[in-house]
């Protein structure tokens, strides 16, 4: 079965499984990375640490999707997609050097916002690009890509936790996540150069059409 994308659509899909990928090597690992290697670490802390994430991003994900929705162009859903996954991808850096609860809560929040203004972004521009007929398929496509490597590489980090260190783990969850940006700005043209939403575009000119039929 072979199933065409288009360039936007196919870069986007690419970089959600490299960037998810990434933090899917933590996901095994965090709990125990609090519980070892911060001061005070304990059950409560890795509670609370997903907790601020979860909250934090839930809270400005609709704001920032209003912000996007009235400035009408792709320019701003870009910049906050790629801005927004940058900041994410550089966290794992800063678990490196966090000691104590605190320094994990913070890196938490700025990673809820980090992410929510990213996905507000990404989900605008797919929902702007995606393939008339084949939306439920892509939207598909995108699912799987989210939850297949990210699944892989739970495992992936528990061994490299086992042979190496929590350090590497995270430099790794860096490096894809960079990759995952880097990919986004192989789309930065075709994305810019469409200044309205698609669907506000076509929307318009068959506004325009029926007026002149009604004429």
């Amino acid at each position: 079965m072979k199933i065409k994308l288009n360039k936007i659509i196919k870069y986007l899909i690419y970089s959600d499984l490299v960037f998810y990928t990434g933090w899917g090597l933590i996901s095994p690992i965090f709990a125990i990375f609090i519980l070892d290697m911060i001061q005070g670490g304990s059950a409560f802390v890795v509670g609370i640490a997903a907790a601020i994430s979860l909250i934090v991003r839930s809270i400005v994900r609709i704001p920032f999707g209003m912000y996007i929705d009235s400035s009408r162009n792709s320019k701003t859903a870009y910049y906050f997609m790629l801005i927004g996954l940058l900041v994410g991808a550089l966290i794992p850096i800063g678990f490196i050097f966090a000691r104590t609860p605190l320094h994990i809560y913070i890196l938490q929040a700025i990673f809820g916002i980090a992410m929510a203004a990213s996905t507000a972004g990404w989900t605008c521009i797919f929902s702007r690009k995606i393939d008339r007929n084949k939306e439920s398929t892509e939207w598909g496509i995108d699912a799987v890509a989210v939850g297949i490597g990210p699944g892989i590489a739970a495992a992936v980090g528990g061994l490299l936790v086992t042979y190496f260190s929590f350090s590497y783990v995270f430099i790794a969850v860096t490096i894809l996540g960079l990759i995952g940006v880097l990919l986004l700005l192989f789309i930065k043209k075709e994305v810019l150069n469409s200044r309205v939403v698609d669907g506000s575009l076509f929307m318009h000119r068959e506004s325009r059409r029926l007026k002149k039929v009604r004429i």
